[in-house]
Protein backbone atom coordinates (compact mmCIF):
# COMPACT_ATOMS: atom_id res chain seq x y z
CA UNK A 1 0.00 0.00 0.00
CA UNK A 2 1.13 3.50 -0.72
CA UNK A 3 1.07 6.34 1.78
CA UNK A 4 -2.33 7.37 0.40
CA UNK A 5 -3.91 3.94 0.96
CA UNK A 6 -3.95 2.89 -2.68
CA UNK A 7 -2.41 -0.38 -3.74
CA UNK A 8 1.04 -0.17 -5.24
CA UNK A 9 1.50 -1.59 -8.66
CA UNK A 10 4.63 -3.39 -9.63
CA UNK A 11 6.79 -1.40 -12.00
CA UNK A 12 6.11 -2.53 -15.52
CA UNK A 13 8.90 -4.38 -17.23
CA UNK A 14 9.53 -3.25 -20.78
CA UNK A 15 9.02 -5.97 -23.38
CA UNK A 16 12.09 -7.96 -24.39
CA UNK A 17 11.62 -6.50 -27.88
CA UNK A 18 12.27 -2.99 -26.58
CA UNK A 19 16.03 -3.24 -27.06
CA UNK A 20 18.84 -5.20 -28.65
CA UNK A 21 18.11 -8.20 -30.86
CA UNK A 22 14.39 -8.01 -30.14
CA UNK A 23 14.19 -4.51 -31.57
CA UNK A 24 16.08 -5.59 -34.71
CA UNK A 25 13.80 -8.61 -35.11
CA UNK A 26 10.67 -6.43 -34.86
CA UNK A 27 12.18 -3.94 -37.33
CA UNK A 28 12.91 -6.65 -39.91
CA UNK A 29 9.43 -8.13 -39.47
CA UNK A 30 7.94 -4.66 -39.93
CA UNK A 31 9.95 -4.01 -43.09
CA UNK A 32 8.93 -7.38 -44.52
CA UNK A 33 5.29 -6.69 -43.62
CA UNK A 34 5.38 -3.39 -45.53
CA UNK A 35 7.26 -4.85 -48.51
CA UNK A 36 5.06 -7.95 -48.80
CA UNK A 37 1.88 -5.97 -48.14
CA UNK A 38 2.59 -3.32 -50.75
CA UNK A 39 3.66 -5.85 -53.34
CA UNK A 40 0.69 -8.14 -52.80
CA UNK A 41 -1.78 -5.24 -52.78
CA UNK A 42 -0.54 -4.07 -56.18
CA UNK A 43 -0.51 -7.62 -57.55
CA UNK A 44 -4.00 -8.42 -56.29
CA UNK A 45 -5.53 -5.13 -57.44
CA UNK A 46 -3.85 -5.07 -60.84
CA UNK A 47 -3.00 -8.61 -61.93
CA UNK A 48 -4.98 -11.12 -59.85
CA UNK A 49 -6.13 -12.97 -62.98
CA UNK A 50 -2.51 -13.79 -63.93
CA UNK A 51 -1.62 -15.78 -60.81
CA UNK A 52 -4.45 -15.85 -58.26
CA UNK A 53 -2.89 -18.48 -55.98
CA UNK A 54 0.51 -16.80 -55.92
CA UNK A 55 -0.86 -13.33 -55.27
CA UNK A 56 -3.35 -14.40 -52.61
CA UNK A 57 -0.57 -16.32 -50.83
CA UNK A 58 1.55 -13.16 -50.91
CA UNK A 59 -1.34 -11.34 -49.24
CA UNK A 60 -1.59 -14.07 -46.60
CA UNK A 61 2.15 -13.83 -46.00
CA UNK A 62 1.86 -10.07 -45.56
CA UNK A 63 -0.94 -10.51 -43.01
CA UNK A 64 1.17 -13.03 -41.09
CA UNK A 65 4.09 -10.59 -41.06
CA UNK A 66 1.88 -7.78 -39.74
CA UNK A 67 0.54 -10.04 -36.99
CA UNK A 68 4.03 -11.24 -36.07
CA UNK A 69 5.34 -7.67 -35.99
CA UNK A 70 2.60 -6.48 -33.63
CA UNK A 71 2.80 -9.56 -31.40
CA UNK A 72 6.58 -9.45 -31.11
CA UNK A 73 6.58 -5.70 -30.45
CA UNK A 74 3.95 -5.86 -27.70
CA UNK A 75 5.35 -9.09 -26.22
CA UNK A 76 3.12 -9.52 -23.20
CA UNK A 77 1.28 -12.49 -21.75
CA UNK A 78 -1.51 -12.04 -24.29
CA UNK A 79 0.72 -11.38 -27.28
CA UNK A 80 3.45 -13.99 -26.79
CA UNK A 81 1.18 -16.93 -27.80
CA UNK A 82 0.05 -14.91 -30.82
CA UNK A 83 3.70 -14.36 -31.76
CA UNK A 84 4.37 -18.09 -31.49
CA UNK A 85 1.42 -18.91 -33.74
CA UNK A 86 2.38 -16.27 -36.31
CA UNK A 87 6.03 -17.32 -36.47
CA UNK A 88 5.17 -21.03 -36.75
CA UNK A 89 2.59 -20.31 -39.49
CA UNK A 90 5.25 -18.30 -41.28
CA UNK A 91 7.78 -21.14 -41.07
CA UNK A 92 5.28 -23.76 -42.24
CA UNK A 93 4.11 -21.42 -45.02
CA UNK A 94 7.55 -20.65 -46.39
CA UNK A 95 8.59 -24.32 -46.25
CA UNK A 96 5.38 -25.60 -47.87
CA UNK A 97 5.07 -22.90 -50.53
CA UNK A 98 8.82 -23.02 -51.18
CA UNK A 99 8.76 -26.78 -51.76
CA UNK A 100 5.58 -26.74 -53.85
CA UNK A 101 6.78 -23.83 -55.97
CA UNK A 102 9.90 -25.80 -56.89
CA UNK A 103 8.13 -29.15 -57.41
CA UNK A 104 5.06 -27.81 -59.27
CA UNK A 105 6.17 -24.46 -60.72
CA UNK A 106 3.08 -24.15 -62.93
CA UNK A 107 1.04 -23.48 -59.77
CA UNK A 108 3.14 -20.34 -59.29
CA UNK A 109 3.49 -18.59 -62.65
CA UNK A 110 4.51 -15.48 -60.70
CA UNK A 111 6.67 -15.27 -57.60
CA UNK A 112 5.25 -14.95 -54.10
CA UNK A 113 6.94 -13.84 -50.92
CA UNK A 114 7.36 -17.50 -49.94
CA UNK A 115 7.99 -19.12 -53.36
CA UNK A 116 11.45 -20.54 -53.83
CA UNK A 117 11.79 -20.35 -50.03
CA UNK A 118 11.78 -16.55 -50.20
CA UNK A 119 14.37 -16.31 -52.95
CA UNK A 120 13.00 -12.99 -54.22
CA UNK A 121 13.53 -11.49 -50.77
CA UNK A 122 17.06 -12.79 -50.26
CA UNK A 123 15.79 -15.83 -48.33
CA UNK A 124 14.85 -13.55 -45.42
CA UNK A 125 11.39 -15.22 -45.27
CA UNK A 126 13.14 -18.56 -44.67
CA UNK A 127 15.57 -17.34 -42.01
CA UNK A 128 13.29 -14.91 -40.17
CA UNK A 129 10.88 -17.42 -38.58
CA UNK A 130 13.82 -19.48 -37.33
CA UNK A 131 15.27 -16.36 -35.71
CA UNK A 132 11.81 -15.53 -34.34
CA UNK A 133 11.48 -18.96 -32.75
CA UNK A 134 14.98 -18.75 -31.26
CA UNK A 135 14.25 -15.30 -29.86
CA UNK A 136 10.90 -16.37 -28.40
CA UNK A 137 12.56 -19.38 -26.75
CA UNK A 138 15.44 -17.30 -25.43
CA UNK A 139 13.17 -14.67 -23.91
CA UNK A 140 10.57 -17.03 -22.48
CA UNK A 141 9.88 -16.76 -18.76
CA UNK A 142 12.49 -18.70 -16.87
CA UNK A 143 14.47 -19.48 -20.01
CA UNK A 144 18.15 -18.65 -20.37
CA UNK A 145 18.52 -14.92 -20.78
CA UNK A 146 14.79 -14.36 -20.48
CA UNK A 147 12.89 -12.19 -18.02
CA UNK A 148 12.35 -13.72 -14.61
Amino acid sequence: MSVHGTPRTAPSTPPASASGPGRVLVLVYGLLAVAAGARSAVQILRDLHEAPLAYVLSGVAAAVYVLATVALALDGPRWRPVAWVAVVIELVGVLAVGAISLQVPELFPRATVWSGFGQGYGYVPLVLPVLGILWLRRTSRGGPGGPR
